[in-house]
């Protein structure tokens, strides 16, 4: 996923909704044998007697083909993992050609559709409506699939697409979604207008929405041993509690935190503790778990003050106090009262012995959108599995949360590595949870946000990249060795993570389910950010007059054209001069300095360049192409790998060679994170991931399909005629 505005959507997304290990190899001779077994084994948490033809369906979020086949050669993946498995008894495909632009909504909706981003009307993560005002966006996880009427404004009576999921389920099929995008039970609306209800397209037999942004970021905190001292009443707490400590239990003075969440179901937290009707002022208590003789504290327990250390045991999604141990993993702490249910967690990232270092986090706050088509689902979860878990926050590591300046690299990057481990076991007990509900599915959908996340912030692989983003001179022989091995590492450990969660969903569905699992994109490092902003005026185009809507490596860029835009300015005349000023422009963008450009043609950042044709049947501003939808630009373009919009640091930092970096003028500049998506999905690096095993499933190589195939071959497993697809189906994987 676009990490730079995964938050911002999911807030988005929030408002809209709320508010309306190493193994040993394979061997050769193995396989058979290690099916056979598979396929007769006690699934713990399985089913068995269930229909042969139900299907499983598993993304991976940019999980690339080419490194799990390197895992699984390497034994990083192991052979009884989920993907290894999967890989020797079905259908691999050695490229997946993914959606334009392979952008993780665009290309989820494209494998739940079978149809491209033109006919889905998916044309990016975040985008500009075209009759909206200029300044407004639409999140592509919270749009309408299959576009809307534009006059008047509303539902559209005859939908260019549809999930697949509505088919099934007119046919009398059981369809379950686990967090995946466009199930979400959400009204969707345009300019306060409903553009899609949530019925039928977007509610199934058992859905449960992607968790959004509860209103509190990830928090860094630095303590000392003065900022404690003896509390009875605290001891009394932890005792009653069961709890006991071997060295004289410290309390905090001073709350270090305090804020407030609203009991109302619409509404969520904030950092300021006038904001809501519910208190929250955390105190930490320090406690010495180990019987050693020494003072030797390594556990902190975070409460809130106006509770108290409550006893339990408790229910979930409430957890009482956090019982965080240094060199565990996070603990999660629910905002007891909050109507959405709201929790975040505490993670000890540094604790002396004598409390002369003290380093800890709270993650940032969410909660699953409590959507009312859907609400007894997100209940069940919330009861059962817990509220949402704290996902892997790209602000820590980039610092651009507050409280985290002084913490070493390794103590930051161990974080997000909790948060990777501890949310995709969440996300696959929410898959695990979806099967055994509705063993009787035909269909189950589960949304993996993993490896994406570690590699955008981990995929160091280009000599081009700078290991420090704030010195220029990290390239090539000047990158940090260590630091290239440690990120190598935190990728492994994604695939690693991923690998368990598909095992685990697999598992739960047993062997005689048909399992797919594919991924939304490649990934791709990259080495340079970009300003669209700035490219546009250097080439004396007037911004003010024009959306900028950008995710990853792709642009959209609307006019704000008169009768077209809410609010529009432009007039017909200068709307045609500015769409071929800003075309010009895009395809004429260059990086000049020749130590990045060398894999470019002519040193040109964008090699796919696309224009909204300007006469149509439809009327001028609203014209469509096999290559522009509904709400593309007017001008559509994808940069070359190795280039992005995000990543651009403040202040900016020239690249070795460029000039002094200057914020109104500089196009190009130093990154503070390394992977992308979102370029030409013909790209073998940005191929998607797919590999399928089951009854109906035979073992086969496929060379090239496209992530359109996955949903009308699903139909045809399920006996359901597809239409309105772009897709066909995999007939040479099918027994």
């Amino acid at each position: 996923m676009n990490k730079k505005i995964l938050l911002s959507m999911i807030a988005a997304m929030s408002l809209a909704t709320s508010l309306a290990g190493v193994a040993t190899p394979v061997r050769a001779g193995d396989d058979d044998r290690d099916f056979d077994n598979f396929r007769n084994r006690d699934h713990g948490g399985g089913h068995h007697g269930h229909k042969s033809k139900q299907v499983v369906l598993i993304s991976l979020d940019g999980a690339k083909p080419n490194f799990i086949q390197q895992f699984i050669e390497e034994g990083v993946l192991p052979r009884d993992g989920g993907l290894a498995r999967l890989s020797r008894h079905g259908a691999v495909a050695l490229q997946n050609v993914t959606a334009s632009p392979s952008l993780t909504a665009v290309s989820h909706i494209e494998i739940a559709t079978g149809s491209n981003a033109v006919h889905n009307d998916i044309p990016s993560n975040t985008f500009q409506a075209a009759v909206a005002p200029i300044t407004s966006s639409i999140s592509g996880f919270a749009a309408p699939i299959g576009g809307y009427q534009e006059s008047p404004l509303g539902p559209s009576p005859h939908p260019t697409a549809e999930p697949l999921w509505v088919q099934l389920r007119q046919q009398g099929k059981k369809v379950a979604t686990a967090t995946w995008p466009g199930g979400d039970g959400a009204d969707i609306s345009i300019n306060g207008t409903v553009v899609q209800a949530a019925q039928p397209t977007r509610v199934v037999n058992y859905t449960v929405p992607f968790g959004a942004f509860g209103g509190l970021s990830a928090q860094g905190f630095s303590l000392t041993q003065s900022d404690f001292a003896p509390d009875a009443g605290v001891v009394a707490g932890l005792q009653a509690a069961g709890h006991f400590s071997f060295s004289p239990v410290l309390v905090t003075t001073n709350p270090i935190e305090s804020f407030s969440c609203s009991s109302a179901q619409t509404s969520t937290c904030s950092s300021n503790a006038a904001t809501f009707d519910v208190k929250y002022s955390i105190r930490v208590a320090a406690i010495d778990t180990t019987n050693d003789n020494k003072v030797n504290y390594d556990t902190l327990v975070f409460f809130d003050s106006t509770q108290g250390i409550k006893r339990g045991p408790f229910h979930a999604p409430s957890t009482g106090p956090a019982y965080a141990k240094f060199g565990d993993e996070n603990a999660p702490f629910f905002f007891e009262g909050s109507g959405a249910k709201v929790g975040a967690a505490y993670y000890v990232s540094q604790l002396s012995a004598d409390l002369s270092v003290v380093r800890f986090a709270r993650y940032g706050a969410n909660f699953i959108p409590r959507n009312t088509p859907v609400l007894a689902d997100v209940d069940d979860i919330n009861n059962n599995i817990g509220f949402w878990r704290p996902q892997a926050d790209f602000r820590i590591p980039e610092r651009l949360s507050p409280g985290f300046t002084n913490f070493p690299d390794v103590e930051i990057e161990a974080m997000f590595e909790d948060m990777v481990k501890t949310f995709v076991r969440y996300q696959a007990e929410i898959g695990e949870r979806a099967i055994q509900n509705h063993p009787d599915a035909d269909l189950v959908m589960v949304y993996i946000e993993q490896p994406d996340g570690s590699e955008h912030q981990f995929l160091l692989t280009d000599p081009r990249q700078g290991t420090n983003p704030k010195d220029p001179n990290s390239i090539g022989a000047g990158q940090d060795p260590a630091k290239v091995k440690r990120y190598a590492s935190y990728i492994r450990f994604a695939y690693q993570v991923a690998d368990k969660a598909v095992k685990k969903i697999a598992d739960a569905a047993g062997p005689d389910s048909n399992v797919i699992v594919v991924s939304d994109h490649g990934f791709a490092p990259f080495h340079t950010s970009v300003s669209m902003t700035n490219i546009l005026k250097n080439a004396g185009i007037d911004t003010t007059k024009l959306a900028i809507r950008t995710s990853g490596p792709a642009v959209n860029i609307y006019v704000n054209l008169q009768n077209r835009e809410q609010g529009g300015t432009v007039d017909l005349a200068t709307y045609k001069a500015l769409v071929a000023q800003i075309t010009d422009a895009v395809k004429n963008a260059v990086d000049p300095n020749p130590k990045f450009n060398y894999s470019l043609d002519s040193g040109r950042l964008f090699n796919v360049v696309e224009t909204r044709p300007l006469q149509c049947n439809a009327g001028t501003g609203l014209c469509t192409s096999k290559t522009i939808g509904q709400d593309f630009g007017d001008v559509f373009a994808l940069m070359a790998p190795g280039y992005n919009f995000d990543g651009i640091q403040s202040p900016g930092v020239a690249r070795l060679g460029d000039p002094a970096f200057n914020a109104a003028t500089t196009t190009v500049s130093m990154p503070n994170f390394y992977g992308a998506h979102g370029h030409d999905p013909e790209l073998p690096v940005m191929s998607a991931t797919f590999i399928a095993a089951g009854p109906d499933i035979r073992k086969t190589t496929i060379r090239r399909m496209r992530n359109l195939d996955v949903a009308p071959t699903i139909m045809q497993i399920l006996g359901v005629r597809p239409h309105q697809v772009d897709g066909e189906v995999l007939r040479e994987i099918l027994r």
